[in-house]
């Protein structure tokens, strides 16, 4: 906040500009990246409308954690996997899930 202003007149000031200001009750927030997720424990959320467009502000209790990639294994890599090697699917399946999908790793694994 600006010094010596008292809210009230700078929430006035703010409504003449046409800015609007609301508080959220907010428990949680969650921000979903692609390499971690980003949450936000016992959140002020203020929405600020201003010009058309509308944008949040949020302070709180801040904690990451990185986001472990589920690699996708398709029919086509298993039936490589299973070709190369002479092995079942579930042996395939399960040296593809162990080498994250890398097929050459998971004949490897198989062979060797």
């Amino acid at each position: 906040m600006m010094p010596n202003i008292d809210p009230r007149q700078l929430k006035s000031m703010m409504e003449k500009m046409g800015i609007k200001s609301s508080e959220i009750d907010a428990n949680r927030v969650i921000i979903e990246c692609a390499d971690r997720t980003i949450e936000i424990g016992e959140p002020q959320v203020t929405r600020i409308e201003a010009q058309g467009s509308v944008s949040f502000q949020i302070s709180g209790n801040v904690s990451e954690s990185s986001i472990v990639a589920k690699v996708e294994i398709t029919d086509d890599d298993i039936k490589t996997v299973m070709d190369s090697t002479g092995k079942d699917r579930d042996s395939a399946v399960s040296a593809l899930e162990a080498s994250d999908g890398d097929i050459a790793a998971a004949i490897i694994s198989l062979k060797g």
